[in-house]
């Protein structure tokens, strides 16, 4: 029996493993070798037998569990080629497949058996077939791996791009290639590409200056109406827009505009700035902005922001120079109109320029002097019926019920006639009466105290109710409550107003009907009165050539000293209007 050499100590090892397994199956020692003689001989060559047929079905037994192995190894190896998550193809130098896993075969789909022996540049697209023939001969010329992409059709002649990876083996017979379907990456990439080209010409050609800023907070892009902006910033792109905010102007201006990007970055809110102006740091130049920012979707698909501004710095300096030009233009028009006005004057006047011109100076002298003087004596005039009529309240008027109370007194004293004496002492009591009504009347007339006690409305609801009564004609108040929180000078001042105004519809409008109205804001306080009379002239009665009416004339006075504008719209045969307005401010009278 002729056996393959193996090395000693394995040799040894295993022919002692095989006596040790014979001596225990027949339980006899091994015969001792003492003399040569046939029987010894034959036992010795027996023994050798059993001992080789031992060491031989160790060695079938070990065969058999390594080829188990190999072949759980080839299954596990044969399961992980043919369900790899690529396909793998085995190609001869010419491109014939030898070999493909299931991966493959699907990808292309074409069944394994089918595609055996055929060439793979067959199932390569015909516009990539040559590229794939450089590809194929630098596997073979190259000993590194190479990777490639091209388009080949499925059964279905639907397009597909793959990747290829490939690398010759086998002492440069035969190459092992890699398949990766990247048609949904190819068309995901060409989405993108074109996404962000279009965005990018969206940019570039956007009639405002617009730069962009990633989610990182980095500047992305910037268009050229923006770049003068930027243009002294390097590096610019992919630069932390905070530091080159921070370069461009001061913190004051930056911190609060870099929060407001971070907020819209973070929220979503869009922000629209009113007009900044503000004087940059790097240039030292005074600029005027208007800007808006949003939030933007990027073609990554990550969040980003988009900010549009527009440098009015020279449309705001030209609308101000034409606005200053306009207002030169119209001064200069004006004053030309003055200037012929004056030499027109010049002309006629050449030889008493000198005098109209002291006269026309004394004469507004005269005016303010009248003014000032009427409104002093319309002042001294309150003033005076004021304490005149607190004199006759307080004074006759209680003198003379003194003297009503002693005559009554006196009934008590009537001894001669006592009928007579009490019919005198009557007749006294109601004279008495009688004056002290009159100087009550006459009291009231000159400043009623329930102007001073009460306040305005109840002071003309009284005066109003007397006026009815004594004139028959009909008087509509409409007032506000907020009239009494009015100054003293103010409410006095409207009350003589409508007192005025009444006594002149009583002796010439010949109406019916009075509505008086007063109505107050924040700003100041309104009122009309209307009457339904016979009308007049107002410019002839405002003019003073109607000595009848001058009441008109202090009442426009009065409202003028309080600050406030006198109106009357009327004329013959229609009714009359009298419209005052006092503005609430510096000049509200103080409460009395």
């Amino acid at each position: 029996m002729k056996r393959d050499p193996k090395p000693l100590a394995a040799t040894t090892k295993l022919r002692r493993r095989a006596e040790e397994q014979l001596r225990e199956k027949t339980d006899t020692p091994a015969p001792e070798v003492d003399k040569v003689n046939s029987v010894a001989e034959a036992r010795r060559l027996l023994h050798e037998l059993q001992v080789y047929q031992v060491e031989l079905e160790m060695q079938n037994s070990e065969l058999r569990h390594a080829r188990d192995e190999l072949e759980a190894a080839l299954d596990s190896y044969t399961d992980l080629y043919d369900f790899a998550p690529v396909g793998y193809f085995t190609l001869s130098r010419e491109g014939t497949i030898r070999q493909v896993n299931l991966t493959g075969s699907c990808m292309i789909g074409i069944e394994r058996s089918r595609l055996v022996g055929r060439s793979f540049r067959l199932l390569v697209a015909v516009p990539s077939r040559v590229g794939f023939d450089r590809f194929l001969q630098q596997i073979f010329t190259s000993q590194s791996k190479q990777s490639g992409d091209f388009d080949f059709h499925d059964k279905d002649q639907i397009l597909h791009t793959v990747n290829i990876e490939a690398q010759s083996q086998l002492n440069g017979q035969a190459c092992r290639i890699a398949l990766v379907d990247i048609t949904e990456r190819k068309k995901s990439e060409d989405i993108l590409r074109r996404n962000e080209s279009l965005f990018s010409t969206l940019v570039e050609q956007a009639p405002l200056g617009v730069y962009v800023i990633d989610s990182d907070f980095r500047l992305l892009q910037v268009n050229a109406k923006a770049m003068p902006v930027f243009k002294d910033i390097r590096p610019l792109i992919d630069r932390d827009f905070a530091e080159i905010h921070r370069i461009l102007w001061t913190q004051r201006v930056s911190d609060p505009v870099i929060a407001i990007f971070r907020q819209t970055l973070k929220t979503g809110e869009p922000y629209f700035s009113p007009e900044f102006e503000e004087l940059r740091k790097d240039t030292g130049a005074h600029e005027i902005y208007e800007w808006q920012v949003h939030r933007i979707s990027l073609p990554s698909g990550a969040f980003g922001l988009a900010v549009f501004f527009n440098d009015i710095t020279e449309r705001v300096k030209a609308e101000a120079g034409r606005r200053e030009f306009e207002v030169l233009t119209y001064s200069n028009a004006k004053l030309k109109q003055e200037i012929l006005q004056r030499e027109n004057v010049e002309k006629s006047l050449l030889k008493t320029k000198k005098e109209q011109a002291r006269l026309l100076k004394l004469s507004h002298l005269q005016k303010n002097k009248l003014r000032d003087l009427s409104r002093q004596i319309l002042h001294a005039q309150e003033e005076e019926r004021k304490r005149i009529s607190r004199e006759l309240h307080d004074i006759i008027a209680q003198a003379l019920v003194g003297i009503n109370v002693h005559v009554a007194a006196l009934r008590k004293w009537g001894n001669e006639d006592p009928a007579r004496f009490q019919r005198e002492i009557d007749a006294t009591q109601a004279l008495v009466e009688k004056s002290v009504e009159i100087v009550h009347q006459f009291s009231v007339e000159l400043r009623p105290t329930v102007l001073d006690d009460l306040g305005l409305i109840p002071a003309l609801q009284a005066l109003m109710k007397n006026y009815m009564k004594d004139t028959g004609v009909r008087v509509n108040l409409k007032v506000f409550a907020g009239i009494e929180q009015c100054g003293g000078p103010i409410r006095t001042t409207l009350y003589r107003v409508i007192q005025e105004s009444l006594t002149n519809v009583a002796r010439h409008a010949r109406a019916s009907k009075v509505e008086v109205s007063i109505q107050g804001d924040q700003d100041a306080i309104s009122m009309e009165i209307q009457d339904n009379g016979k009308g007049f002239e107002v410019a002839e009665v405002l003019a003073g050539k109607s000595r009848n009416r001058i009441g008109l004339l202090g009442m426009r006075e009065r409202i003028e000293m309080v600050g406030g504008t006198f109106e009357v719209d009327s004329g013959p045969g229609r009714h009359t209007t009298i419209r005052v307005r006092i503005p609430l401010g510096k000049k509200r009278g103080k409460k009395r």
